[in-house]
């Protein structure tokens, strides 16, 4: 990946317009009405601004001068400063005031709507699938190579992880619930540290690291996937505490003017991003400190979505979000704008997922339509023989039953049962000390016999 390319200096491109001595045109450039975003509504960096047509009679940098001198006149400082003590700032277009308000109403507060994650009986059945995918796909954009397959039967099962790979997914869905229990406590630096620890648990090459801020012994770059660009270099080591407690009172609420939840949650994503305040682990933490702030503000909808599972699909695209912001002023409104994205595509991820559910049960419900179980399963046994129906032979355990859905083991033991000794669904032996339920080969036959 390259590093973008760096606008043309804003004094550079004013010496030029003075030395042509054509106050006119000046005149015009200074007071054009070119707003912060292009005639698409989209907020361009310099390296995709100056391939398109400018104004007319406007030099792509002339046109870059007077997007920038539109975008200062809304913009916001934050209290952050990068390495070379330069403030980070970000402005609101209406694009991204769109996108706020639509979270707004959507992702908080109250929703009376029957959906299955409004409804207290179904609702963890899909906040588990949400923290199984998050904890999947957070731990491999970090380089974890285990299957969603593998590694989803690891966490339902709660069995100990084999290697690296399902360590960093195990300690992710730790973390996770970690952030859900304390969601309503403040921001601190051993929370922080906690949070870490709990992420790189048994993972880093010195595990005296885990938990703890990289020193000045430790030789810290971002690097491209071929290692061959360092794309970012973070601040010094000896800064990293005292930009810790920035970060905690920042997103505590000890700044005099108002900032937007979202953007306040995005900008710790950024920040630990920016700072790398750990030897390894700090994607992770960026981005469980975003689910962590979000909360906390009661955007309760993202508690069933995973952003890293749509970032997996286009990290290039993350990757420049940052680099836009580092090469263009530290405007993070690149990166603000790119994870609004992002938070959207996973909201309709969302929807589509309980739409493809809603399916899937209501096609189990039909085949139990003349049959004696009719109106005997809930929706974790109809969940379960539609899985069931689609994949003969699939085994089920109690443990798994329980994972899945956040129940307790007797809940999921009579569950099981039901469906094995009184309905003849599953076929029940013996393994080891415990029972296994297995999907017959014949499920569809079993069900005619009751009645179909």
């Amino acid at each position: 990946m390259k590093i973008p390319e760096p606008p043309p200096p804003f004094g550079q491109i004013l010496n030029q317009l003075m030395a042509s001595e054509d106050t006119e045109h000046m005149v015009r450039v200074l007071g054009s009405n070119v707003g912060p975003v292009d005639s698409k509504g989209r907020y361009l960096h310099w390296e995709k601004l100056k391939y398109i047509v400018p104004p007319e009679g406007f030099s792509p940098e002339e046109y870059w001068l007077a997007t920038k001198k539109a975008r200062e006149s809304i913009s916001k400082e934050l209290p952050f400063q990068d390495k070379n003590r330069n403030t980070f700032s970000f402005c609101v277009p209406d694009i991204l005031h769109k996108e706020l308000h639509w979270l707004d109403q959507n992702a908080a507060g109250s929703i009376t709507m029957d959906r299955p994650i409004t409804n207290p009986h179904t609702r963890d059945t899909y906040l588990v699938s949400s923290l199984f995918e998050e904890s999947i796909s957070s731990s491999q954009l970090e380089g974890a190579s285990t299957t969603r397959e593998v590694a989803k039967e690891m966490l339902r099962q709660g069995r100990t992880p084999k290697d690296h790979s399902e360590k960093m997914i195990y300690n992710n869905y730790n973390a996770m619930n970690f952030i859900r229990e304390f969601k309503d406590e403040d921001l601190t630096p051993s929370f922080i540290l906690e949070l870490h620890a709990l992420l790189t648990k048994d993972t880093l090459d010195d595990p005296k690291k885990c938990g703890k801020l990289r020193s000045i012994d430790d030789d810290i770059h971002v690097v491209d996937s071929s290692e061959s660009t360092i794309l970012h270099t973070p601040p010094n080591a000896n800064t990293l505490e005292e930009r810790l407690k920035r970060l905690c009172a920042f997103a505590n609420n000890a700044t005099q003017e108002f900032i937007h939840p979202v953007i306040k949650a995005i900008t710790l994503h950024f920040m630990i991003g920016y700072d790398h305040p750990f030897v390894d682990g700090n994607g992770r933490t960026a981005r469980a400190l975003f689910y962590w702030a979000m909360a906390k503000q009661g955007y309760w909808l993202m508690e069933f979505i995973s952003i890293s599972t749509i970032i997996k699909k286009n990290p290039v695209q993350y990757a420049k979000a940052y680099l836009h912001t580092e090469t263009d002023s530290n405007d993070l409104t690149y990166f603000l704008i790119h994870q609004i994205e992002i938070i959207n595509k996973a909201v309709v991820a969302l929807h589509q997922y309980l739409e493809r559910k809603a399916v899937e049960l209501n096609e189990a419900e039909d085949l139990l339509e003349k049959s004696q179980a009719r109106g005997q399963l809930n929706h974790r046994q109809l969940s379960l023989l539609k899985h069931a129906l689609d994949n003969p032979g699939a085994i089920y355990r109690i443990q798994d039953h329980k994972t899945s859905h956040r129940i307790s083991y007797q809940t999921a033991r009579t569950d099981l049962l039901k469906m094995s000794d009184e309905l003849n669904l599953l076929r029940k032996r013996k393994y080891g000390n415990a029972f296994v339920f297995i999907a017959p080969q014949n499920l569809r036959e079993r069900l005619s016999d009751h009645g179909i």
